[in-house]
């Protein structure tokens, strides 16, 4: 955060952070590199211009989810849940979304941490796990993984503690969990790889790491759909289906069927084909058979943004 903000924020301590549709008159303007930011007599604060804010990033993903469907999916904006909707039921999903998660005004990302993978999505000892760990050092610094707003930026006392939420442009948010020590506010904009937190150990947790979740509408889906940790590439477009949301024993999601999970003992590493399936992507296919996305692009003579047609054979080897 910079430095006017570190300013602002020791000038009005103790303030909160506005709850959506509780509006007065303000008392005060303090002019920061961020924007103006209003304050108001109940102690809470705004950015000017949030007043009509909604919480709608995505318009037209939001219709095609809400308005212009049966599903009636809320993207509620609350900078005091973690949780805003638990109705968003993804398992009414009947149809597969296609979602640009980079586009031409917000093309731009960055890993939130660059660290090996500690943990995976998926079950956990026979718990869920809904994002990935990434191992860190206390103190080291968290970045934000695509451009946004803060929806949320305090301790959480049931398990994430000190966490940051990201409402992305593409309708995705996106945790940040861990933290030693938050370094942005509830309602501040964000661009990809600025810095958001220091890594650290609160919460339920047992020793200093980055617990990464990706959500789409309150759902989480396995980070590494997205992101190739690996690689420090961003899949740059997302097939959105009810299967995606499933954890299951490998972090790869087989699209044979909107409700199945495969397992990576059942993938032929031998094989030299592969038949697409419905829902099936690039990123998905190179996920499953230990390859990468450029090489599939380059075995095929295809670009990474190409939809695959169900039947199209994909050369593998």
């Amino acid at each position: 955060m910079k430095t006017t903000v570190f300013i602002l924020l020791a000038l009005i301590s103790g303030l909160e952070s506005f709850a959506q549709d509780t509006f007065f008159d303000p008392i005060d303007t303090i002019e920061t590199a961020s924007g103006t930011i209003l304050i108001y007599g109940d102690r809470t604060w705004a950015y000017l211009g949030e007043e009509d804010f909604e919480g709608i990033m995505n318009e037209h993903l939001h219709e095609l989810v809400c308005l212009d469907s049966t599903y009636g999916y809320k993207s509620i904006w609350s900078n005091d849940d973690v949780i805003t909707c638990t109705t968003n039921d993804v398992s009414l999903l009947k149809d597969t979304l296609w979602m640009c998660v980079l586009d031409s005004l917000h093309g731009a990302y960055a890993m939130p941490f660059d660290g090996p993978m500690t943990s995976k999505y998926g079950y956990r000892r026979g718990r869920r796990h809904n994002g990935v760990d990434i191992d860190l050092e206390t103190g080291d610094t968290i970045y934000a993984a695509f451009d946004g707003k803060i929806r949320y930026a305090q301790y959480h006392d049931n398990g994430f503690g000190n966490l940051v939420v990201i409402r992305h442009y593409n309708g995705l948010e996106t945790y940040y969990a861990h933290c030693s020590k938050l370094l942005v506010a509830p309602n501040q904009e964000v661009k990809a790889g600025d810095p958001i937190g220091l890594g650290g150990n609160t919460g339920h947790s047992t020793g200093s790491h980055l617990h990464f979740e990706v959500r789409f509408y309150d759902n989480p889906i396995d980070p590494e759909l997205i992101f190739d940790f690996q690689e420090k590439l961003v899949q740059d477009n997302l097939f959105v289906h009810s299967g995606v949301f499933q954890p299951g024993s490998s972090s790869t999601v087989s699209s044979s069927s909107s409700s199945s999970i495969s397992s990576s003992s059942a993938v032929d590493r031998d094989a030299r084909t592969y038949k697409v399936r419905s829902g099936d992507s690039l990123w998905i296919i190179a996920n499953r058979y230990g390859t990468t996305v450029s090489n599939l692009c380059k075995l095929n003579g295809l670009k990474e943004t190409d939809v695959l047609q169900i039947g199209q054979v994909i050369r593998l080897k």
